[in-house]
């Protein structure tokens, strides 16, 4: 390390321009990396709904109906022409209503009235429209037009164009919150006006460099771009604090600048390779996850942390002594209070903290397996128009569900029986389908294609399910099995379902899965960077625990309050918190395993608890402050999700280590001993 460093050192220059040059080059690159809002594209390739989709784009020009566009006080006729208007929009590939359901040549007051309120109710007319995929902001923007103030869109599409309009805004509104919230934290934690910027830099740097390598990608998900970067910033800025702070401690025993850096990056290399070792593995979890958002996110969080570690190590050391002058003429008066006698306060509560522990992990644990979840993008704010629309709709037509149903074209009394049987099911407010639309004695060949092309392709026929449920939740998903159920009492496996409930149901099924194993391989592979680091089989045990009681206790919050918690948000916090938040337990047992050797253990635990607390303090206000800006600043209800979480699992985490940590490490002190190699406790005599 010491050849490296001298290296690094000697040539800081070449690495600035060298660094700066990249960064230029990748700030240009990430531009071209475009942002997917659809989270149906991240499904497995052998998921059911993937499949049906993809048949349904070969077969049919139509879509599934995703979107409902409301239109009020208007009559019969003046809905058939809006009907027209809204079938001419570019993007616009499908439009469903009620004169392709009933005959409106006789009274409606003949037809069926289930099926008529769900189109018409009130002199309010309910279009079920397709959206082409890709053309959802454009679309919508042309819809508002049309429809005007009194009209109102609910839907996926308009959920999509929600989020891909918001999401650049909001992510520059937290950064302009975040920076000088961080640069606050930093500036009380050192000695130098300047230095927050060093860290900001350097971490900023790598940031930069992450996004611009996403254009090898060629993608990301919109839940990558909105939190990636900040959490990469806020997981790696503890990697530029370690480095600086040793800086500064060996600047005391030497005034050969150059020589400090040597030391320093020496001396914090393990430390920060641990912590670094330990998110890099956390991440990697979420890269085996089949519901491609997790993987995407893990992937970029994963080249952050390497990318960070790298800045860190190479471009901050050659950027602190390049502009060292800077800091010395910039130094402050310490604004750090003093914490002795912290350790001997927490101490007291040894015996009360393992209890309450006790008392709260098999209930939290029990809670957050049992919160309600949602797998969608969950409610969108009320605030916003698209909240406001849906609740309109919501008022004035309840729910309406569509289900789309792939059958194989041919047999027509087996598909009039399946239409009779789906049109008993509970919740099915109408079934569309040539059997039931158009007289079955006809064939379709002696029709026109304009009529035939809505129900059958070369190979399938296409049934629509209408249902008054929403799109997730325990009743719309078990209406989706029953569906299927009963198509493939008739098809087997050969019939295929499509839309958002069915979506939604083949989302729920594919990350209940990976939650075992991100849990499972996260645990697994961050004990195994432990338990090497440390050379001890009781540490990694107790500093999980330690952890782990956080993001339980985080994670049951939701069940206590009766909460919904959106379940992409749930499974990358219970990795992210994790991962993150480690490194708290990591810099305390470090200091603690030193001082250990040189004291009794409960000398040890006070003195580092005296000396640490400020430190783990700065790491968890800046993780949290990122947590709380995400959600506070996101509509997107996943982002906000995860920045709740992540801002109160950092708080939790904290509290955990410095009244948790210290007390299983003085209970367990003897067994620590003996499962440690080489631990020279020092020992009373």
């Amino acid at each position: 390390m010491i050849n490296i460093a001298s290296r690094i050192i000697k040539h800081k220059k070449a690495v600035l321009i060298v660094f700066t040059l990249v960064a230029i080059l990748a700030t240009v690159a990430q531009f071209f990396v475009s942002v997917n809002y659809n989270m149906v594209d991240y499904l497995p390739k052998d998921a059911q709904s993937t499949r049906a989709m993809e048949i349904m784009e070969e077969e049919f020009t139509g879509s599934v109906p995703d979107t409902r566009v409301m239109m009020m006080d208007i009559s019969i006729q003046d809905a058939l022409a809006f009907k027209d208007k809204l079938s001419s929009i570019d993007g616009v590939s499908d439009v469903l209503w009620l004169d392709d359901v009933v005959d409106l040549k006789t009274p409606l007051e003949m037809a069926d009235a289930e099926m008529v309120e769900t189109y018409y109710k009130n002199n309010h007319a309910l279009y079920s429209i397709s959206v082409q995929e890709g053309e959802e902001v454009a679309t919508t923007d042309a819809i508002y037009e049309v429809i005007g103030e009194e009209g109102a869109i609910a839907g996926e599409a308009i959920n999509t164009a929600s989020s891909q309009k918001m999401a650049g805004n909001e992510s520059l509104y937290a950064a302009l919150l975040l920076v000088p919230i961080i640069i606050l934290i930093l500036v009380v934690s050192t000695k130098s006006w300047i230095e927050p910027l060093f860290f900001l830099t350097a971490i900023g740097v790598s940031v930069l460099i992450n996004l611009g390598t996403n254009i090898f990608i060629g993608e990301v998900s919109f839940v990558t771009q909105s939190v990636a970067p900040i959490l990469q910033l806020a997981v790696s800025l503890d990697y530029a604090v370690f480095l600086l702070h040793s800086f500064s401690d060996y600047l005391k025993k030497t005034n050969n600048p150059e020589e400090a850096m040597e030391l320093a990056m020496k001396k914090s290399f393990p430390a920060i390779a641990v912590s670094a070792a330990t998110t890099f593995f956390g991440f990697i979890a979420l890269t085996f996850m089949k519901f491609e958002i997790g993987s995407d996110l893990g992937l970029n969080l994963v080249k952050g942390i390497v990318l960070s570690f790298i800045s860190v190590m190479v471009f901050l050391p050659a950027l602190t002594l390049y502009f060292y002058k800077w800091m010395e003429k910039t130094k402050h008066r310490s604004f750090i209070p003093s914490f002795d006698g912290i350790g001997k306060r927490i101490i007291k509560l040894t015996v009360p903290s393992i209890l309450l522990v006790a008392a709260l992990i098999i209930p939290a644990f029990l809670a957050q397996s049992n919160t309600t979840f949602t797998y969608g993008l969950g409610e969108l704010p009320e605030d916003t128009r698209a909240g406001k629309d849906y609740q309109l709709i919501q008022d004035n037509f309840g729910e309406t569900t569509p289900i789309v149903l792939l059958v194989p074209k041919g047999d027509v009394p087996k598909e009039e029986e399946l239409v009779v049987d789906l049109e008993e099911l509970d919740y099915v407010t109408s079934v569309i389908s040539y059997v039931n639309m158009v007289d079955p004695v006809i064939p379709p060949e002696y029709l026109g294609e304009s009529i035939t092309n809505q129900f059958y392709s070369e190979n399938y026929s296409r049934i629509i399910i209408n249902t008054n449920q929403g799109t997730e939740g325990d009743i719309p998903f078990s209406i989706v099995e029953r569906v299927q159920d009963t198509a493939s009492n008739y098809y087997g496996n050969e019939s295929l379902s499509l839309g958002e409930s069915v979506t939604l149901n083949d989302i729920k099924d594919t990350v209940t899965k990976d939650n075992t194993l991100v849990n499972v391989l996260t645990i697994g592979t961050i004990a195994l960077v432990l338990l090497l680091s440390f050379r001890s089989f009781s540490i990694p045990v107790i500093l999980l625990i330690t952890i782990q009681s956080a993001v339980w206790i985080n994670l049951s919050i939701p069940y206590f309050t009766e909460t919904p918690l959106v379940f992409v948000g749930y499974l990358i916090v219970s990795t992210v918190q994790l991962a993150a938040t480690l490194d708290y337990g990591v810099l305390f047992i470090e200091e603690y395993s030193h001082k250990r050797k040189e004291m009794s253990a409960v000398k040890a635990i006070v003195k580092t608890l005296d000396e640490k607390t400020f430190s783990i303090s700065i790491s968890a206000a800046i993780l949290s402050s990122v947590g709380f800006i995400l959600w506070i600043t996101s509509s997107n209800p996943i982002v906000g999700s995860i920045g709740l979480l992540l801002g109160r699992g950092a708080l939790l985490a904290f509290v955990m280590v410095l009244i948790l940590l210290p007390a299983l490490l003085l209970v367990c002190d003897k067994l620590v001993k003996k499962t440690t190699y080489k631990a020279n406790f020092y020992e009373e005599k």
